[in-house]
């Protein structure tokens, strides 16, 4: 038997906040100092992912530069949060891979892709307007955790032959896997050298622990030696080489980023024709998926846990800032974009005080694709596929298997079927096949069907004013939206106590976003404490681990 009350914070306090930064063109005049170099240097990490991100997606790179300028020029001004920086992620990779391919492939796919684009965003302006930002705590959070895994997955799959100067030998995640020994033996030996070097490079300068080394991004570096490496073997002069007394060619296609002389070549605009399809809509929605979870989560996050000075974010006019930018970087030939959480922790890491420093980092990328767009021709791409690669790695490495794991094994089984489901099939179906076992779970724990999508709940006010609330049945992924939005009525500042203790199932999701929404409550001035859980066993060790009523509870 377990009870939370050992873990579980009891009582709130206010968190007294520094002094906060002015916004807009105050802000700016504050802090103009402070955010433009740290826009300089979320420039340099965003000008390399952007053309990776882009490539491994399937089209051309200018597309990630145009995402990543529009979410900084546009998005950056009209979102809902402070340090939030907004362009393309490679979570997007694997549903714009797969809807280029759905769609046509090649030229043809791409360009009906766009459209695709124009009408996810269309549709994410409409979820913001309709406040619809909540929906992003419907989806369980091994599930989620088990869909970014599986696109990391993905992504070092597809990218490790790009790495090793190979033409992939096949199109669908597993099929490459079985070829990996056939890769490795076809490797070009210069390209992979850069790619090797590059790879080797990322993984040193994370072990490094020099705090002035590791103030220089990881994927500049790379790109300065993987370009310097490149010039030494003159790749770009040359179809065939010899290396070892073995001959090899280099196929264009693989060697360097490839951008038009004339900047303004790379502008296009989408292709409706596919409008009518079901492959046209599977793929909107399936960009939609991944952006609206990305960018929830993401943006959640950062105000939660990055923002030294805690300003609340306005979900909903988050996704429509970033509906906005997709339907514009759409209509120009880009890529969608999200909330980026790497690229937002570098933002804060870094000094960022103001939505400036995510401005300024757009209009550094387009002033240097204005100006400097033939030194981008120079990047090989091999080392560009090992940024990819270690970002892969990072979604999915065993850290994240073991944190998963620590919180219970059920939160294992789901994780894994989400993995598997994505791989055999593609992200919708496996998020949807995760979503399904995670019900079935339930059901197996006891949680009744008549409370997956609404908990009976008992809201007492007290003399005191304080406010008690009995969560009956179950507290669950899926009805946690409907609980919060109860609290959310409720006074803030004042004291409110919810009361678990006839409640026969209670889920890790519940558990997590309850402690995250009594942190929130905290810095409002007001305490949320959790009770009623002595009579509960819990699945794990873990204090915010799933719980069931035990007999001796009923």
């Amino acid at each position: 038997m377990s009870s939370a009350a050992n873990h579980y914070p009891q009582t709130g306090s206010v968190i007294q906040p520094l002094t906060l930064p002015k916004d807009w063109l105050a802000g700016l005049k504050e802090n103009w100092q402070n955010d433009i170099v740290t826009g300089f240097i979320l420039f340099l990490i965003a000008l390399p992912l952007s053309l990776g991100i882009a490539m491994a997606s399937g089209v051309p790179p200018m597309s990630g530069i145009i995402a990543a300028v529009i979410g900084g020029l546009l998005v950056s001004l009209i979102s809902g949060s402070y340090v939030v920086v907004n362009g393309p992620a490679a979570g997007l990779i694997v549903v714009i891979m797969a809807a280029v391919e759905r769609l046509g492939g090649g030229n043809i796919g791409y360009h009906a892709t766009l459209a695709a684009i124009v009408m996810a965003g269309i549709m994410m302006i409409g979820l913001g307007l309709l406040k619809a930002g909540d929906l992003g705590y419907f989806f369980p959070t091994s599930v989620v955790h088990g869909m970014l895994a599986a696109i990391g997955l993905i992504i070092m799959i597809k990218e490790l032959p790009i790495m090793l100067g190979v033409k992939p030998p096949a199109k669908e995640p597993l099929m490459l896997v079985c070829k990996i020994p056939e890769i490795i033996a076809s490797l070009n030996p210069e390209l992979a050298i850069i790619g090797l070097v590059s790879l080797t490079l990322l993984i040193g300068h994370n072990l490094i622990k020099s705090n002035m080394i590791k103030k220089i991004p990881a994927p500049i570096v790379v790109v300065i030696v993987g370009v310097a490496i490149g010039m030494y073997f003159h790749i770009d002069h040359k179809e065939v080489y010899t290396f070892a007394g073995h001959v090899f060619q280099i196929d264009p296609r693989l060697c360097l980023v490839q951008l038009p002389l004339n900047v303004s070549e790379g502008l296009t605009q989408p292709n409706w024709s596919q409008i009518g399809t079901f492959a046209f809509w599977t793929s909107a929605v399936s960009i939609l998926l991944i952006q609206g979870i990305e960018s929830l989560l993401s943006a959640a996050a950062v105000a939660d846990r990055l923002d030294p000075y805690r300003r609340p974010c306005n979900l909903n006019k988050d996704l429509t800032a970033i509906g906005l930018g997709t339907t514009i970087s759409g209509m120009l030939g880009g890529i969608p974009m999200i909330a980026e959480i790497v690229r937002s922790t570098a933002n804060v890491i870094n000094g960022a005080r103001t939505r400036w420093s995510n401005f300024f980092h757009g209009l550094f990328l387009l002033v240097f694709v204005l100006t400097a767009a033939n030194l981008i021709d120079k990047i090989p791409m091999s080392a560009l596929a090992a940024l990819l690669v270690v970002t892969g790695y990072k979604l999915t490495s065993p850290k994240v298997f073991k944190e998963t794991h620590a919180i219970g094994g059920d939160q294992t089984i789901l994780f894994i079927v989400t993995i598997v489901a994505t791989l055999a099939t593609d992200l919708l179906i496996g998020v949807s096949i995760g979503i399904l076992a995670k019900f079935i779970l339930h059901l197996y724990h006891g949680a009744p069907i008549s409370s997956f999508f609404a908990a009976p709940m008992e809201i007492m006010v007290q003399t005191d004013s304080s406010t008690i609330i009995y969560i009956k049945e179950s507290a669950i992924f899926s009805n946690y939206i409907g609980i919060k939005k109860e609290l959310d009525k409720l006074p803030k500042g004042s004291k409110v106590t919810v009361d678990l203790s006839q409640t026969k199932f209670i889920d890790h999701t519940f558990m997590e976003r309850l402690h995250h929404y009594s942190s929130e409550y905290a810095r409002s001035g007001g305490i949320l404490t959790l009770v009623g859980l002595d009579y509960h066993l819990s699945h794990s060790g873990h204090p915010l681990s799933a719980r069931r009523l035990s007999k001796n509870g009923n």
